[in-house]
C-alpha cells in the first residue's frame, strides 16, 4: 500500500525541519512526500531545498488558506491512502507501518483511520471517543489516514472556513457518509500547541456550530453545547487575547 504524506506550511523555517524528518525517516518504504508553501518569505524555502530530492512535489505559491493548500496537496498525491502533517507536527517512529497493517485486511473506501496524538500541552489524546460523537468531538487531525477513494467519494476541505474545515471534513463523513473510524490506541503523531486554532478558540467554536447546523443537528442542543464549551474554555480564551 502506497502512503502520502502532505504538509501544508508558511513561514514555517524554524518548525519546518523536524516535520520533514520525522516523515523522511519512516521505516517505510512505499511512500511519497508532497509540501505545499504558502509563498514563504522566512527561508522556508531553503529548507525544502535541502530535502528536494526526497520529494515527490513541491508547490510554493500564494493561496487562499490552509484548506486551500490540503486541497492542492490531496490532488497531486498518488498514493492509496494520504496522511497530513502540519509544520511544527511530526510523526512517531513506526507510524507508517501501524497505519498500512491496519488497513491491510480492510476497503478503502469505507475506513478513515485515527490513531493517539501527543499534545505537547495536554499529554495524550484519544484518537478515537464514540462516546462523544453526539457532542460533536472528533479524533485529533495530525493521527488522520484518509483513503483518496474516500476524498473521491465525498469530497475535500471546504475552503470557505478559516480554522475548522478538517472537523467540517470528519463530521461530514462519519455522521452525512456513514464511514467508518479505524481507530488504534496507539501514538501516531506529536501535536504542537499553539498553532492558529489555539490562538482564536471562540471562532473555532463558532465554526464547530456552523458544521453542526449545516448537517442536521438540534438547532437548541449544537447552541447549549456552544455556550458549554465557551465556559469551559474561558480561561484559555481570557489568555489568548
Amino acid at each position: 500500500m502506497k502512503i502520502s504524506i502532505v504538509t501544508v506550511v508558511r513561514n514555517g523555517a524554524e518548525i519546518l525541519e523536524k516535520t520533514i524528518l520525522s516523515v523522511l525517516e519512516q521505516d517505510y518504504a512505499d511512500f511519497e512526500y508532497i509540501i505545499i508553501d504558502g509563498a514563504s518569505t522566512d527561508g522556508t524555502g531553503e529548507v525544502i531545498a535541502k530535502y528536494r530530492d526526497r520529494l515527490a512535489h513541491v508547490v510554493s505559491e500564494p493561496d487562499g488558506g490552509i484548506y486551500e493548500a490540503m486541497n492542492k496537496g490531496i490532488r497531486l498525491c498518488s498514493g492509496d491512502v494520504i496522511g497530513i502533517i502540519n509544520a511544527g507536527d511530526s510523526y512517531f517512529s513506526g507510524a507508517f507501518r501501524t497505519v498500512a497493517a491496519a488497513f491491510e485486511d480492510k476497503s478503502l473506501d469505507e475506513y478513515i483511520f485515527w490513531g493517539d496524538v501527543e499534545y505537547s500541552v495536554l499529554g495524550r489524546i484519544r484518537g478515537w471517543r464514540p462516546e462523544q460523537l453526539k457532542r460533536g468531538a472528533f479524533a485529533p487531525h495530525p493521527s488522520m489516514f484518509v483513503p483518496r477513494q474516500i476524498y473521491h467519494r465525498i469530497g475535500l476541505y471546504d475552503e470557505s472556513f478559516r480554522l475548522l474545515g478538517d472537523y467540517d471534513f470528519m463530521y461530514r463523513a462519519i455522521n452525512v457518509f456513514s464511514i467508518k473510524p479505524l481507530y488504534l490506541p496507539e501514538l501516531i503523531a506529536y501535536y504542537q500547541e499553539g498553532g492558529l486554532s489555539d490562538r482564536h478558540i471562540t471562532a473555532c467554536l463558532r465554526d464547530e456550530l456552523r458544521v453542526k447546523l449545516r448537517y442536521g443537528a438540534s438547532p437548541l442542543k449544537a447552541r447549549i453545547v456552544f455556550f458549554l464549551k465557551i465556559f469551559k474554555n474561558l480561561p484559555r480564551i481570557l489568555i489568548s487575547r
